[in-house]
C-alpha cells in the first residue's frame, strides 16, 4: 500500500457540525524515520472532545488546524517500525486520527493485548472512556454506600461505566437520557435503578420522583437544563463531576435557573479533563480490567464501517443517536 485516506478539517463549524466541515484526502505513505512506526489503522474513537477541538475558542487544548487531520484515537496494527520496542504485527493503541494509517513515534503508542479483550475495547471500556468515569466517580462524586448517584448521559459510553461502578459500591444509580429505548437498555441492560426520558417532558418532576432521598452526587456530560434538574435536587455537601457539556457544543448554554443552589447546599462542582490525571490511570484500568474480565462490565459499541463515514457518524453523535461507544471500523 503506497496511499491512504484520511479526513481533514475544512472549515469551522457556525453552530451545528456539517458533512462540509470535513475533506477526505488521499495521501502518499511516508518513508519512516528512526525512532517511527507506521500502523494500519482498524479503529477509530469518536468522541464528543472533537468538537471543542474544531472551534478556535479559548480551551483546554489548542484548536484543530485547518487542513489537518481530524484527532482521535485509534488502535491497529503495526506495519513498519524503525523503533527497538515495536515490531510489525503488534496491536498499538494511538492518537493517529481519522486516517486510515498513521506514523507514530513510541512515546505516542502503547501496546495493547488483543487476546484480552476486543482491540476496539481499548478505545472505550479499557480506555480514555473507562477511566473517564472512573476518575470522575471515584475521584470527585466519591460516592458512598447508599448515595444517590445520577448520570447525564447515561446511555452513552462514559454514563454506563459511571453507573455500572456506582452500583459496585452500593449506590442508587438513576440515569438521564433521551428516549424510552435507551432508558430501557440503561435499567434493563446496564442495571441502573432508574432512568429518566428527558424527552419525556416532564424532566423535573420525574427526576425528583425518583431521587425521594436527594441526590448526593452527578456525573454531568450535558450541562443545560439536565444539569438545572439535577442542581434542585442536590442534598447538602453533594459533588458533582462535570465531564461534559455537549448540550453547549454547537451553541450557546441555556443559562442555570439553580446556580443558587451550588451555595445553599454547599456543593462542590469541579470540571476535570482525564489527560491531566495519568498518575490515575494505572489504578483505574486495574479496576476496568478486573471487572470486565470478572463479566461485570456492560458496554454497547455503535460502530460506522469505512472511514467515509466517520462525519456521518460524528454528526449523529452530537446528537444523541449513538448507543455506547461511537467507533468507526477502518478495516
Amino acid at each position: 500500500m503506497t496511499t491512504y485516506q484520511k479526513i481533514v478539517l475544512a472549515s469551522r463549524p457556525q453552530g451545528q457540525v456539517t458533512p462540509d466541515n470535513f475533506r477526505l484526502e488521499t495521501a502518499d505513505v511516508p518513508p519512516l524515520q528512526d525512532g517511527q512506526v507506521l500502523v494500519h489503522n482498524h479503529y477509530l474513537s469518536l468522541d464528543p472532545y472533537m468538537r471543542g477541538r474544531m472551534s478556535d475558542a479559548k480551551s483546554y487544548a489548542p484548536p484543530q488546524a485547518l487542513g489537518d487531520t481530524m484527532v482521535g484515537g485509534t488502535v491497529g496494527i503495526v506495519v513498519e517500525s524503525r523503533h527497538p520496542d515495536f515490531a510489525p504485527g503488534e496491536a498499538v493503541l494511538g492518537s493517529l486520527g481519522w486516517a486510515e494509517m498513521g506514523v507514530a513515534d513510541g512515546v505516542q503508542l502503547h501496546k495493547i493485548d488483543a487476546a484480552k479483550a476486543p482491540m476496539q475495547a481499548y478505545l472505550g471500556v479499557l480506555g480514555m472512556t473507562g477511566v473517564t468515569a472512573w476518575y470522575g466517580l471515584t475521584q470527585i462524586m466519591q460516592p458512598k454506600a447508599g448515595d444517590t448517584v445520577v448520570v447525564s448521559a447515561a446511555s452513552g459510553a462514559v454514563g454506563g461505566i459511571v453507573g455500572q461502578l456506582a452500583k459496585q459500591r452500593g449506590c442508587r444509580a438513576v440515569g438521564i437520557a433521551g428516549g424510552p429505548d435507551k432508558c430501557r437498555y440503561v435499567v434493563e441492560e446496564l442495571g441502573f435503578d432508574a432512568c429518566i426520558d428527558y424527552k419525556a417532558g416532564n424532566l423535573f418532576d420525574d427526576l425528583k420522583a425518583a431521587t425521594p432521598n436527594g441526590i448526593d452526587s452527578v456525573f454531568e456530560n450535558v450541562g443545560g437544563e439536565i444539569l438545572d434538574a439535577s442542581l434542585a435536587q442536590m442534598n447538602p455537601h453533594g459533588r458533582i463531576a462535570l465531564c461534559g457539556l455537549i448540550a453547549g457544543y454547537s451553541g450557546a448554554l441555556p443559562p442555570l435557573k439553580n446556580v443558587r443552589v451550588l451555595l445553599t447546599m454547599r456543593v462542590k462542582l469541579e470540571g476535570f479533563i482525564v489527560f491531566e490525571h495519568l498518575d490515575c490511570w494505572p489504578q483505574a484500568l486495574q479496576e476496568l480490567g478486573a471487572q470486565l474480565a470478572a463479566g461485570k462490565l456492560i458496554y454497547r459499541e455503535s460502530v460506522a464501517q469505512g472511514l467515509v463515514s466517520a462525519p456521518q457518524a460524528f454528526i449523529g453523535l452530537l446528537q444523541g443517536k449513538n448507543l455506547g461507544k461511537q467507533l468507526v471500523k477502518l478495516v
